[in-house]
């Protein structure tokens, strides 16, 4: 190694700040000198990330609330664009994020930057005529669930199934009675309520979630509800909402630690996205639910071409667990959906599928990844 390399990362969000941390752990072994460089937040930063604008900012979801934010990202863009361009990294990884990545690697890979981008699009999923910009921009897709491979590989671009870090790091089993210590909860039936860690997903999902823990409390008094909040914000915010929707049900919120939360309880109801992963892999029943703001809904039914939408039903390719969008996710529909959770013998078979693939998934991410970057980052030294 002639010179200590320069590795640019990208991640837009919680869920990529903490795949990008596992993969910068692994490239400092191989490369102790290594620069990074890009926008990441506090877990890629402790690996010695240097963030070039807060990753906060490009932490939204949906096209009505990327129109509104939109000068700030456009802005971002930019700054990252022709920074990139004159330090010259020897690889650009882009996570998840796409409609802010790619555009960013496709204007680095036009100046012969290596350009990879870890978590595929769902792109087999929904506007799949974007394969063609995707080849355009990237040089290699790392690929977190196995079937996306093989579209890449239908389409002739260079793609490394590496698995979920989440499938290394989630033990096979998590003992429930020790997340209730270590939280302090009592032993009595427990339902999780995650109704997401943005501002306005959970301002759209929150009333939902608490409508239904009322009811099934208002049914089985005895029932215990806990929520995890990311932040304190967020808890400010979910407390104002439980006093307005709900103020007669009994919450008791937990400062993060969602996961050790959703392995205290018996069953859960969530939003759509990687927390449905997580319980998939902590094991535990659930019930996932999720309402788009209306624009953003109005698109995506048109052109949105898988089966599901929750990811243990994707990666099974079959209804593993309830799941309704929009319009479909009413207060009884979730109600009578988490009642069952809590009583079907059905769920025993049901963790015994999440049990198989969480072994599917496991990997080891984070050293795939790295693998992969540092081929990049070789050929340049």
């Amino acid at each position: 190694m002639t010179t200590a390399p320069l590795i640019a990362v990208v991640a837009g969000e919680h869920s990529g700040d903490l795949l990008g941390a596992g993969m910068l752990r692994e490239l400092r072994q191989r490369y102790p000198t290594a620069e990074f460089i890009g926008v990441g937040g506090p877990l890629m930063q402790a690996e010695g990330l240097q963030s070039l604008v807060p990753m906060d900012d490009l932490a939204v979801m949906g096209v009505a609330e990327v129109l509104g934010r939109l000068p700030t990202l456009l802005r971002h863009r930019r700054l990252l664009i022709s920074t990139l361009k004159a330090r010259r990294p020897q690889v650009f990884i882009g996570i998840d994020a796409p409609d802010f990545n790619l555009p960013i690697a496709k204007r680095l890979k036009a100046e012969g930057i290596a350009t990879v981008h870890y978590v595929s699009p769902s792109v087999w999923a929904w506007r799949q005529g974007r394969i063609q910009g995707i080849k355009k921009a990237v040089d290699h897709v790392l690929c977190l669930l196995p079937f996306e491979k093989s579209f890449y590989d239908q389409h002739q671009l260079p793609a490394t199934f590496v698995g979920h870090p989440l499938a290394d790091e989630i033990p096979m089993t998590w003992s429930q009675h020790e997340a209730r210590n270590a939280l302090q909860l009592g032993e009595g039936r427990l339902i999780g309520l995650l109704p997401g860690s943005r501002k306005g997903e959970l301002a759209r999902m929150a009333p939902l979630f608490l409508q239904v823990a009322q009811q099934l409390y208002r049914q089985q008094p005895e029932l215990n509800f806990v929520v995890p909040m990311i932040s304190a914000a967020r808890a400010a915010q979910f407390k104002a909402l439980h006093q307005r929707y709900a103020a007669d049900v009994p919450i008791t919120i937990i400062d993060g630690q969602s996961r050790t939360t959703m392995a205290a309880c018996d069953a859960l109801l969530l939003t759509s996205g990687t927390v449905t992963l997580e319980a998939m892999l902590i094991k535990r029943p659930m019930v996932v639910a999720y309402r788009f703001n209306w624009l953003t809904f109005q698109l995506i039914k048109r052109l949105f071409k898988a089966p599901f939408f929750s990811l243990p039903n994707l990666l099974a390719n079959e209804r593993l667990v309830p799941e309704f969008a929009q319009t479909d996710a009413t207060v009884d529909a979730l109600t009578q959906a988490l009642e069952l959770q809590l009583q079907q013998p059905q769920v025993e078979v049901t963790l015994q599928r999440f049990t198989e693939l969480h072994q599917q998934l496991q990997r080891h991410a984070n050293m795939l990844s790295a693998q992969v970057v540092s081929e990049f980052v070789d050929k340049t030294q």
